[in-house]
């Protein structure tokens, strides 16, 4: 069917929709139904086309239109609208240009309510950045005009409909059996773990698979600017969700004011989804006020260079010495976590770092090698060889002593 007959049959549809209060989905498929058998605009269509058909009328009047059918793809984790431009995928590791696109602005901006009206959002020209979430769990950040020139982008990051676990990911290649162990062990003792890594390379990914290794009966409280963690099989878990402010300004709930909260709540560990400024000081005072066990991540090149971006964000949102930042993060966090993204597209573990203090004289923060990848060459198809290696002993370990896990051979 062309565009233009799908377009008729689509007007058609709206006009029905027009003379009926608001309709549930099923009424909807019931008119789409009746407006296909009647053959109305189009002549007869055949059984197999009318199956694609009702489908793609659906996702145009209630849905989000053309872009449904990437979202309902599980091979799809990353979605690019670039404008009116043309829509780009990510599968398997690569992007691909999708043959599709939105062919105006108008029906892009359409889109574009649709998701922010059902996060409970406001996008227009005043408010033109928006972070958003779908209803199952993805990730969706738009720029509408003025900011974006040739019509809305939307970028929308798919997550899988059952969480990623250490089992894939040492399948994958992505983590060594040896090393997963190391971090289980790290999770159930109580070690406060922060994984850094850059855009797209696995943190949330590897920071839902750790946090499977968190004993059931603990109680869980995780923070994020969108909710997109999923934690299973914890029966006392909380999950706090930030606010962006209303059209008038008011009504914003800030990362800070939810780690705030979470003290209050009670919690074993917190789980911070990842800090992006100022909110990084309340979350270094939670790791050092008894919630061992904490995780959460942050953008960074590597371990090293995660810690100065780390006091650089508390330095966003108090001033303080540059030493008593240090003195933070080094008693706040245990264990820092490197993953990256590699020339193959593949997604690894690079690093294993223990922060084991800081030494006053020299002012920095001690750290350790315990584990890192080394590379060894490509294969025929490029895939990048390598593994990850250790490379030295926890030297804390006082953790593992106590939950009982000080053994020869593991951590």
């Amino acid at each position: 069917m062309t565009g233009e007959k799908f377009q008729a049959y689509r007007e058609l549809l709206m006009e029905r929709l027009e003379h009926y209060r608001e309709l549930a989905d099923e009424e909807i498929w019931e008119q789409i139904d009746e407006l296909l058998a009647s053959g109305a605009g189009e002549g007869y269509v055949r059984l197999a086309e009318r199956r694609r058909i009702r489908t793609e009328l659906f996702n145009s009047v209630r849905r989000l239109d053309i872009l449904q059918e990437l979202i309902d793809d599980d091979s799809i984790t990353e979605i690019m609208v670039n404008g009116t431009k043309g829509i780009f995928i990510e599968r398997g590791g690569g992007l691909e240009p999708w043959p599709a696109r939105i062919g105006s602005k108008e029906k892009l901006e359409d889109i574009v309510q649709r998701i922010a009206a059902r996060c409970n959002r406001t996008a227009n020209e005043a408010v033109s950045i928006v972070d958003a979430r779908l209803e199952n769990g993805a990730r969706v950040n738009i720029v509408m005009a003025p900011v974006a020139l040739d019509g809305p982008v939307i970028t929308i990051r798919r997550f899988p409909d059952h969480p990623v676990t250490i089992e894939q990911l040492i399948v994958w290649g992505s983590i060594s059996a040896e090393a997963a162990l190391f971090l289980r062990d790290l999770v159930i003792a109580g070690y406060n773990i922060f994984i850094s890594g850059g855009t797209g390379s696995g943190k949330t990914t590897l920071l839902n698979a750790l946090s499977d290794y968190i004993p059931k009966e603990e109680r869980i409280v995780t923070i994020e600017d969108n909710a997109e963690l999923q934690i299973r099989g914890v029966a006392n878990l909380v999950r706090l969700e930030a606010r962006r402010p209303n059209a008038e300004g008011d009504g914003e709930i800030t990362i800070r004011d939810l780690i705030r909260a979470s003290l209050r709540m009670r919690p074993d560990r917190i789980i911070v989804g990842e800090v992006r400024g100022e909110e990084t000081i309340d979350m270094l005072q939670s790791l050092n006020t008894g919630h061992d066990g904490s995780l959460s991540t942050g953008h960074g090149n590597s371990p090293r260079d995660m810690l100065s971006r780390l006091e650089t964000m508390v330095l966003m949102g108090l001033e303080i010495p540059v030493q008593a930042i240090r003195r933070q993060i080094a008693s706040g966090i245990d264990i820092m976590v490197h993953v990256g993204r590699m020339r193959d597209r593949s997604r690894k573990v690079l690093e294993i770092l223990e922060i084991t203090g800081y030494d006053t004289a020299k002012a920095e923060i001690t750290t350790h090698t315990l584990y890192a990848f080394e590379e060894t060459g490509e294969d025929a198809r490029g895939r990048i060889l390598g593994s990850l290696e250790k490379k030295d002993e926890l030297i804390c370990r006082g953790k593992l002593a106590r939950a009982g896990l000080e053994r020869s051979g593991h951590a």
